[in-house]
């Protein structure tokens, strides 16, 4: 009886540990431990069709468990869709894994193992299907004391070693159950494996290793806290706009350089941006600036991009209901000064279903599917705008991430390579209402710090608001669902880290060894077939 139900048992105990690791939980130690089950499935489960089940129970428990209030929208199915598929995508490398260990010795399979996962984790990052939420190394974003060598490796390097222990471990058990080798003649192992990067942490922690960076600079963060279901209303823009004008005098000062507002703050039915320095909204922050003209304000803005017969019209563009307008809707960031200059950003990382129609290029009549919350449904474009913005007065450049581009390592650190000295993040995640998802992201902005070893302000509509230093410690915070604003003196930084020069090396390294295993399957297989005919 315990046989028959132990599969069920191993699948249902790895989702229970993997999600009782995963922040904000305060158990992240289990995910040391959480893929043994997994690994044993794989050693006592022989059919096929019972393993991909077993897996997948575990893996769809996992993200319905961690990553549930993705549907907590006005369209509950987009979340059993998302949950669904991205446990389908997990199932690859764990499907290949099987498969491989079938051919290689124990020790091999194990290295093929950590070389899928980490390669699906890469390509889930690069893809229009991607969904990095759950990508390993995002497991200790609420202890960056115990990653600060983030900065050499990124997020992959948490993947790399989560994986290895829980191998290291799981060996060690195996060994002693069924060849009874002694427990302390190998435990040094997985213990090494284990203690190895906690020592490189606690010596980077000492301060043995501190980047050289510039003078400070006042940021002031506005949260608005204005419910996301309401803020589209016609009859509230203005009021809206005219709350954040007022908290931001609350704590502005001749010393601010720059001024943060959330997603989508201005423009909310979208501005043409041939025409947003003429915008009423556009006049009314140039007034109250030119009272602190060493000020800059960055702001979530949506944008509309008017293309003309000679242009080349992008797969995300619309037209209008006549027939006769091309354009772009763009979930955009803005910069806007005492000059008659605005600065755009457009958001190039965008939410699958909500804000993309994946492939929407190769399938165009799919763009009407995109989820609408309230605002502009459709897909957003995606053509480049400024990489980065910058206080004229001061000439401190800043990378305006937006929302869900900020849970991507790669691509904040090219911005970073690119020049930028304080990473901004500005997000309108309260869509999800009270849950782990908006509490998540912001964890999640603390490893950004420690990779690229820059602040981060944070500006969020409804909360958590924050300001991080480059060691991924949360200096100051506003509580979630409450308005106010935070004033800090972040220190802006020139140092580029490891990982912001050579980008994810451990990630690509993967890769490759991916593509090599494949061809050394086929060859084998090739050589098995010929033995075979020969005889």
């Amino acid at each position: 009886m315990a046989k028959r139900y132990l599969p069920a048992i191993l699948s249902l105990s790895g989702s229970l540990l993997l999600w009782a690791a995963w922040p904000t939980s305060p158990l992240t130690f289990l995910i040391f431990i959480a893929f043994i089950p997994l690994f044993r499935l794989a050693d006592i489960v022989e059919n096929r069709a019972r393993f991909f089940g077993s897996a997948f129970l575990l893996l769809f428990c996992w993200n319905v468990a961690t990553t549930w209030w993705v549907g907590n929208t006005t369209v509950p199915a987009s979340g059993v869709a998302a949950n669904l598929l991205n446990t389908l995508f997990m199932l690859v490398p764990v499907m290949g894994y099987r498969r491989t260990r079938k051919w290689v010795s124990p020790t091999l399979a194990y290295f093929t193992f950590i070389v899928y996962w980490m390669t699906f984790e890469y390509i889930h990052l690069q893809w229009e299907l991607s969904w990095p939420w759950l990508s390993l190394g995002n497991a200790f974003a609420m202890h960056p004391n115990w990653v600060q060598w983030y900065e050499y490796t990124g997020v992959s390097g948490g993947t790399l070693w989560i994986l290895a222990t829980n191998l290291a471990i799981y060996h060690v058990w195996f060994q002693y159950k069924f060849y009874r080798k002694p427990v302390l003649k190998q435990i040094w192992k997985p213990v090494l494996i284990l203690a190895v990067p906690f020592g490189i942490s606690a010596y980077i922690n000492m301060g043995l290793h501190v980047p050289t960076e510039g003078t400070g600079a006042e940021v002031v963060v506005v949260q608005p806290n204005i419910d996301p279901y309401d803020k589209f209303a016609d009859e509230n823009e203005s009021l809206e706009v005219n709350k954040m004008l007022q908290l931001t005098q609350k704590a502005i000062t001749n010393r601010t350089s720059f001024i943060v507002w959330p997603e989508t703050a201005l423009f909310v039915h979208g501005a043409w941006e041939n025409k947003l320095t003429y915008e009423d909204y556009t006049q009314k922050i140039r007034l109250l600036l030119q009272q602190y003209p060493k000020a800059t304000l960055v702001s979530g803005a949506v944008t509309l991009k008017r293309y003309n017969q000679n242009d080349e019209i992008p797969s995300s563009a619309r037209r209008n209901s006549d027939g006769d307008m091309v354009y772009d809707v763009f979930n955009a960031g803005v910069q806007i000064d005492t000059s008659n200059v605005v600065g755009v950003y457009h958001k190039s990382k965008l939410v699958p279903g909500v804000e993309l129609i994946p492939y929407v290029h190769y399938l165009s009549f799919m763009n009407s599917l995109a989820l609408d919350f309230g605002g502009i449904s459709g897909s957003y474009g995606r053509s480049p705008g400024v990489e980065l913005m910058e206080n004229k007065a001061t000439h401190i450049k800043v990378f305006p991430t937006i929302c869900y581009e900020s849970v991507y390592s790669e691509f904040v650190a090219e911005h970073v390579r690119e020049g930028a000295n304080i990473l901004f993040i500005m997000t309108n995640d309260g869509w999800w209402g009270n849950t782990e998802g908006h509490r998540q992201h912001l964890q999640y902005a603390r490893l950004r710090a420690i990779e690229t070893r820059r602040w981060v302000a944070r500006s969020a509509n409804t909360g958590i608001s924050a300001i991080i230093n480059k060691n991924g410690e949360i200096v100051d915070s506003l509580p979630y669902w409450e308005e106010g604003v935070l004033k800090a003196t972040v220190t802006p930084n020139s140092y580029l880290t490891f990982y912001v020069k050579y980008g994810d090396l451990l990630s690509k390294a993967a890769v490759l060894f991916c593509i090599l295993l494949i061809l050394y399957s086929f060859f084998l297989r090739l050589t098995r077939k010929r033995i075979t005919n020969t005889l």
